[in-house]
């Protein structure tokens, strides 16, 4: 399994996420590894920043920090995307323990 969708810089505590984002689903959820990203699911259209906003929320949920420590730095009207979280203590890959491969 490629860890490649997560950078840590540990002086700054800031977490990098790659990710690639499908808007318009059932549920909001993550679902696996698409390439060098980790791909999510978002139960939001992708109309007027509401899958981005639900996006930031979910990942603040996941990483348990407040929603101000979680900032989109690239793809705002993109499926791809690139986050910052800073100051979580958890560990990107445990967002896969959850993921059920067929």
């Amino acid at each position: 399994m490629s860890d490649s969708w997560f950078r840590i810089t540990t002086d700054a505590q800031i977490l990098t996420l790659t990710l690639h984002v499908q808007p318009n689903a059932r549920k909001t959820a993550i679902t696996g590894l698409h390439g060098d990203a980790l791909k999510i699911k978002i139960a939001a259209a992708a109309v007027d920043g509401q899958a981005n906003a639900r996006l930031l929320a979910f990942l603040a949920k996941e990483f348990e920090v407040p929603l101000r420590q979680i900032k989109l730095k690239q793809g705002e009207h993109s499926r791809h995307k690139v986050v910052e979280v800073q100051g979580s203590s958890i560990n990107p890959i445990t967002l896969l323990s959850d993921v059920h491969n067929p």
